[in-house]
């Protein structure tokens, strides 16, 4: 009897099926310093345990980003390591913020399949929830996987594909109990500009570029203990689609959001992601540039010392961001885009 794990294969899931993930993770300063170093994070409320202090937390934060990863790294044994390819996230928000000492496990439930139309693979829909060691909600979000399949004659499934929102509503967008904004160091956070500064439909080139090192993008997914084989096995990757190792998307992620400091350095928080997409791979020695567009611009209901903007955040690689590069007028995206993230962000408001 095989004692090793294969992962699931499409033929595996179950509608409604439940998977707790093993190996809870207790994140750590050193994890924050790891994160700090591998994608350069600026933000404060997750640098300083005097800057977040003053706003009401306890101290310093787990990068709301690097929390993501811990979670989704938990669930790939289970739900993605036969991926082909992961297609999108929605309805993911963020709870409780996350501190060193926190321990962070995640549970999935299939929520969708389909099979696919060529009988080798399928689309699994789940949603995952993570949360720390006191059963408290630090994530809960829904992405959808292509999956292989172990059997091409396996019978399909019936298919349901899940509804699910465009954005998360700001009513349900969670602000930190206790935290509050009305005395907010601007100076000691890197930028002037508030809530108020920005307009719906306003586009900010975020001008730094950051090249990625083949080290580096290892190192941080295995940092989330993410244990997709296409970002580790040069030996078989070398034979593979690409015939080298992809990135993770997640890395993307966490550049571009890191890149975003320069134009967006009071976005303290990330409350939601709205959906995204990782529209074409990244590869070690590529240069990620990233711009900004404002969506749309809400006050939060009962505060007055901060409000929320949804983003869309573009990463391209290997040219700048000047021309703000996404989908033309005939419909087709810029060669150099890679990632197509939508979120939302909690932002200080200035009070008079």
């Amino acid at each position: 009897m095989t004692k090793t794990n294969p992962g699931n294969y499409f033929e595996d899931f179950r509608l409604g099926q439940e998977i707790v993930h093993a190996t809870p993770r207790t994140v750590t300063e050193g994890d924050m310093a790891l994160y700090v170093a591998l994608t350069g994070s600026r933000f404060a409320l997750h640098s300083a345990d005097t800057f977040a202090q003053d706003l009401g937390f306890e101290g310093a934060t787990i990068d709301d980003v690097l929390a993501f990863h811990v979670v989704f790294g938990k669930t790939v044994p289970d739900v993605s390591l036969n991926a082909v390819a992961n297609l999108g996230y929605a309805a993911c928000r963020f709870g409780e913020p996350v501190y060193p000492g926190d321990t962070l496990s995640s549970v999935s439930q299939v929520i969708g399949l389909k099979e696919n139309s060529n009988g080798k693979t399928g689309t699994v829909y789940v949603r995952s929830v993570g949360v720390n060691q006191r059963d408290e909600m630090v994530l809960d979000y829904c992405r959808w996987v292509m999956v292989r399949k172990r059997d091409d004659s396996a019978p399909a499934p019936d298919p349901v594909v899940p509804e699910l929102p465009d954005a998360v509503a700001v009513h349900d967008l969670i602000v930190p109990t206790g935290a509050g904004f009305a005395v907010y160091d601007t100076v000691a956070a890197g930028s002037p500009h508030l809530w108020d500064d920005y307009e719906e439909g306003e586009r900010i080139d975020h001008v730094d570029g950051m090249t990625i090192e083949e080290a580096e993008h290892a190192m941080a997914t295995r940092l989330y203990q993410n244990t997709a084989r296409v970002h580790f096995n040069q030996h078989t990757e070398k034979d593979g689609r690409f015939g080298r190792r992809l990135i993770y998307g997640g890395h993307v992620i966490s550049i571009a959001r890191a890149l975003s400091f320069n134009g967006l350095a009071n976005a303290v928080r990330v409350a939601a992601i709205n959906g995204g997409r990782h529209v074409a791979p990244t590869f070690a020695g590529d240069t990620i540039y990233a711009w900004s567009e404002v969506l749309e611009k809400h006050e939060l209901p009962g505060r007055h010392d901060i409000g929320v903007l949804r983003l869309r955040t573009v990463a391209v690689k290997d040219r700048s961001c000047a021309d703000f590069p996404g989908t033309g007028a005939d419909g087709k995206t810029d060669p150099s885009v890679v990632l197509d993230l939508d979120y939302t962000v909690l932002m200080p408001r200035r009070v008079s």
